[in-house]
């Protein structure tokens, strides 16, 4: 089975916050995506793994994903290790992607930033033909991806492009809120976090009009590419 796009996160409801109306604007255009986190999120303060990972899928039903799987690395600890690189390897080779999606590489929690430099490292990994992988005995050819585009978390950066996403907002926000440990509740009895705050989901609207009123849109989503974009003039002119 071959997937368009691949999101890597550190953790359940990374994509969903940083990119969950792109992801959402993919498929319904009919473009197969998955994301794969890489840990379950169980040092977070609230909820637990197994909570958090009933709301990933119940997130990823809603933004109709192909598929979405768990690398099971510790939260927390998560290394540039060979072990950890050939997890990902083994799943770019498997599903082929053309573009994969990765946190920026500057990130207020350290998880985002070893997760991106995890990803570029796998993603160059991945295309050498004397790194061997297989799966249930069988051999992978070696694979790498066209692009690397990074999703913005908490530092901000200079977007490459911005991703219209006027249309998916509410989507975008019905994903997030399936995290409902996660976020502002007021009935809730647990500990207060950095994401538990009312202002943090006024925080993720406010910079979503933001990006969007950059491109003339109401919402949109920014990312950050090493390298130079073609832009398509003729598929501009078409649609």
């Amino acid at each position: 089975m071959t997937i368009d796009v691949l999101v890597f996160a550190a953790h359940p409801d990374d994509a969903e916050l940083s990119m969950g109306g792109t992801i959402a604007r993919f498929t319904d255009d009919g473009i197969s995506l998955g994301i794969i986190d890489l840990t379950r999120g169980e040092m977070g303060t609230r909820g637990n793994a197994e909570i958090r990972q009933k709301e990933a899928l119940e997130a990823a039903k809603i933004l109709k994903t192909s598929v979405r799987e768990n690398l099971l690395i510790p939260d927390g600890d998560i290394e540039i290790s060979n072990g950890n690189i050939r997890k990902v390897v083994i799943l770019m080779r498997r599903y082929r992607p053309k573009i994969v999606f990765a946190p920026y590489f500057n990130d207020r929690h350290p998880d985002h930033i070893s997760v991106s430099k995890l990803i570029k490292r796998a993603m160059f990994v991945s295309g050498l033909e004397k790194i061997k992988t297989s799966e249930k005995k069988i051999d992978q050819r070696a694979y790498r991806p066209a692009k690397l585009f990074y999703y913005m978390q908490t530092y901000t950066f200079e977007p490459s492009f911005i991703v219209d996403i006027s249309n998916f907002f509410e989507t975008k926000m019905k994903s997030v809120w399936a995290y409902s440990t996660q976020f502002h509740n007021p009935e809730s009895n647990e500990p207060e976090t950095f994401i538990s705050s009312p202002e943090f989901i006024d925080y993720v609207a406010a910079r979503a009009k933001f990006y969007g009123f950059q491109i003339g849109k109401k919402f949109g989503e920014p990312f950050y590419c090493e390298e130079k974009i073609e832009l398509n003039l003729n598929g501009m002119l078409n649609h």
